[in-house]
């Protein structure tokens, strides 16, 4: 669900910004072709920005002075737990993520429901009248008053359309939005509507190939011998009826905008540098959204007929290898040179009463119900800040060690490093309350395995 926010988040700034460089720079400029492309290809772009990852490595090798072991096994990643009731933010958090996913829904809903009544309303329009081809164009002829429009390769025309001031004009205007394949912009401008419908500056976008589309109508039928002033006067006086907004109408863009344009003297081509701004922009919003930088390193630790593989990227280190090779660089790594049996064993398995044999690395390590992630909602929801910790100030972070049994219980939990007694007791009552694991495994066995949960009380 997060990646999908992202997702929307990432593409919705990319749209703004886009729409941004054409309303400052491109919209009063008459290469129409160019500025429908920029918009085809800003759509395009921000629709795969997001799901760019781009990594790119640092050249310079990264020298590690010192390595430091920390004394804590298995150490988990920290849970942080604020001084605001936490019942109390969670419900508030979670109601409030609820609450703007179902209006999210209910606008995707309403917008796809639009987008298929308006579907239906053309399809419905197509069979229940008469329809005359002229080549590759279908005429529907409509038994009211209306403007025609045009959807694929449907013109909608009205029966008394010949009575109409203009009217080869305006029905040469819609066979300009079909030769140029305005309806397939159209549709996957509504397509998009769909999942930004919340994005401002989303409708401005629309609207701005929509009127696009007109500018470009308007063009070509005036490049086939219409003379501007008496182009303009057909749009001042036509009668506008019903639209369907899915279709290219005739009037969809203001009347005065479109006439402005005809008005207009033709934008030289030193004007379609503008265009590289939104290259630079496009550049710009992959190197902050789609680069990642990497720092990559390998190492390879052999023991008697084993080899362990270290590969680090960025923050996350990756150790493969079987467990004799681990135990082997754990060995390097914390000093021990010792290759015998006993330091194997002291090293890697410890005696506990009441549990007997407790692993630090096994084979198949223990897992909480569904992941670590699951783990840390399980404890940030789980501990109360305790009200006296708050009165008096107290805060830090404590280390809880726990075992995972063979059964996958949660046992012999203790404060390895602890605070104060107030917040200690609470983050060990919480250890305890886990519920059970999936066991770790060695040699196909059910093994105990210790680890260290750190859980940070912070006060705001």
């Amino acid at each position: 669900m997060f990646n999908f926010i992202n997702y929307l988040v990432e593409s919705g700034i990319s749209l703004s910004l886009f729409a941004l460089v054409y309303f400052l720079f491109l919209r009063r400029e008459t290469f129409f072709s160019v500025n429908r492309w920029f918009l085809l290809i800003s759509i395009g772009f921000s629709a795969l920005l997001p799901l760019l990852h781009i990594p790119f490595y640092v050249s310079k090798a990264t020298m590690l002075g010192e390595v430091t072991v920390t004394p804590y096994i298995n150490l988990l990643s920290s849970v942080t737990i604020y001084s605001t009731s936490l019942s109390q933010a969670a419900e508030r958090f979670v109601l409030t993520y609820s609450l703007i996913g179902y209006f999210y829904l209910v606008g995707v809903v309403f917008f796809a429901g639009k987008l298929l009544f308006q579907i239906f309303q053309i399809n419905r329009l197509i069979v229940l009248n008469r329809i005359v081809t002229e080549g590759k164009v279908k005429l529907v002829f409509l038994d009211r008053e209306l403007s025609p429009f045009s959807f694929l390769n449907y013109i909608f025309i009205s029966e008394n359309l010949q009575n109409i001031h203009g009217w080869e004009k305006m029905l040469e205007h819609e066979r300009q939005h079909i030769r140029q394949g305005h309806t397939f912009d159209v549709l996957a401008l509504e397509i998009i509507a769909v999942f930004q419908w919340f994005n401002p500056f989303f409708w401005m976008f629309r609207r701005a190939l929509r009127e696009n589309h007109e500018f470009l109508a308007d063009q070509a039928v005036i490049s086939h011998g219409t003379a501007p002033s008496w182009y303009k006067q057909i749009l001042i006086n036509q009668y506008v009826g019903d639209q369907i907004v899915l279709a290219n109408n005739f009037n969809y863009s203001l009347v005065k905008n479109r006439i402005q344009m005809i008005s207009k003297i033709k934008s030289g081509k030193i004007a379609n540098i503008k265009v590289l701004i939104g290259f630079v922009l496009a550049a710009s919003l992959v190197a902050v959204f789609a680069c990642e930088q990497k720092q990559s390193a390998k190492m390879k630790v052999e023991a008697p007929e084993k080899t362990v593989s270290i590969v680090y990227e960025g923050h996350n280190l990756q150790v493969s290898g079987d467990s004799i090779g681990i135990e082997k660089l754990k060995q390097l790594i914390s000093g021990l040179n010792s290759t015998d049996k006993e330091a194997k064993t002291e090293s890697n398995v410890s005696i506990v009463p009441e549990i007997g044999e407790v692993y630090t690395v096994v084979e198949q390590m223990p897992e909480f119900p569904g992941g670590e992630s699951e783990l840390r909602n399980f404890l940030g929801k789980s501990v109360k800040y305790p009200p006296e910790a708050i009165k008096k100030g107290t805060q830090g972070k404590v280390y809880v060690s726990f075992v995972v049994a063979k059964d996958g219980s949660v046992s012999n939990a203790k404060v390895v490093r602890g605070v104060d007694p107030l917040i200690d007791a609470e983050a060990l009552r919480v250890v305890n309350a886990m519920p059970k694991w999936t066991p770790g495994k060695q040699s196909g066995k059910d093994v105990a395995v210790q680890f260290t949960v750190p859980i940070n009380f912070v006060l705001q």
